[in-house]
């Protein structure tokens, strides 16, 4: 039962995507103008994650060492285009407007691909199953975090409901560079807490 926890929560803290491996930016960056374009790309990513590690760990004795990558791309790409659909049929259309062109690049994100190569193409079905869905949790809970931390402080609200004055406003935030400071500083605190831990353990 241990090695099953351990697969599932690193990556909710320990090995976070975001706050200590620094994959996939690229969508942290560009969606997390609020907290709901977070979550949505988090929930979205992490769909795709578990059904290509299930899949992939699934067929991984079949596939030929010398195409395993396109074959993992096929994979993901057609677990992206299910979520996509889905998505259009039945997430609000202010989320699809606003995720555009990133939904169909989870198909080269590198956690995707990452977790397909490094864990589920060697573990089993239920291994890659805790892997994929500890990690997107973890994805979901950094793109939350960081989305609603910059759209309180550049609009004033959460989730789109007010709670600050309605003249309050630092747009910085909600643009490119608000992400990247917002994005730092969070990544600072944690490295910060964590050598603290790390200090009282060795002491």
């Amino acid at each position: 039962m241990n090695r099953y926890w351990k697969e599932f929560s690193k990556g909710l803290i320990h090995n976070n995507p975001v706050f200590v491996i620094l994959l996939g930016m690229c969508p942290t960056l560009a969606t997390t103008t609020n907290a709901l374009n977070g979550f949505s790309m988090g929930l979205a990513t992490m769909a795709v994650l578990v059904g290509s590690n299930l899949t992939i760990s699934l067929i991984r004795k079949l596939i030929p060492d010398t195409i395993r990558i396109p074959a993992f791309i096929v994979v993901i790409a057609t677990f992206v285009t299910t979520i996509q659909r889905v998505m259009e049929a039945w997430a609000p259309p202010a989320i699809n407007e606003s995720l555009g062109i990133f939904i169909p690049l989870i198909v080269v994100n590198c956690i995707i691909l990452g977790r397909a190569e490094a864990f589920a193409s060697k573990n089993t079905p239920l291994l890659s199953v805790l892997d994929g869905l500890g990690m997107g949790l973890g994805f979901t809970f950094a793109l939350t975090l960081l989305g609603s931390l910059r759209e309180i402080l550049g609009n004033g609200t959460l989730f789109g409901f007010r709670f600050l004055p309605t003249d309050f406003s630092m747009l910085t935030f909600i643009l490119a560079p608000g992400g990247f400071l917002v994005l730092g500083l969070i990544i600072a605190v944690l490295q910060k807490l964590n050598s603290k831990k790390d200090t009282g353990v060795s002491a």
